[in-house]
């Protein structure tokens, strides 16, 4: 359950965003924001994320993720509402597999 002014959002993030240091910016400024989540790449050459924390930091992360770290090159953005059952702080996840269910 999350705690009133919270939101969990699941991003797919599009674009050239492997191999250009886009996890660990994401790691590094959810951190900052105060954001519980993950981020992963995946196995298309996208990199997926949950966020949750307040909306307003979610919705600052959101933002940032457009812009992504300077080699990055983000294309398009899909959100998805989330349940937002994470552990507490913001980690690397490994790269999904195409088999695996997402949440």
């Amino acid at each position: 359950m999350l705690e009133p002014g919270h939101i969990a959002r699941r991003l797919i993030i599009h674009g050239r965003v492997q191999g250009v240091w886009y996890r660990a910016w994401t790691v590094e400024n959810a951190s900052e924001l105060g954001l519980d989540g993950w981020v992963r790449n995946r196995a298309d050459g996208t990199v997926e994320a949950l966020l949750v924390g307040s909306e307003m930091n979610v919705r600052e992360m959101i933002k940032r993720c457009f812009r992504g770290p300077d080699r990055a090159r983000v294309k398009e953005i899909e959100e998805f509402p989330a349940k937002g059952i994470t552990a507490s702080g913001f980690t690397q996840k490994p790269t999904v597999n195409p088999e695996e269910r997402r949440d």
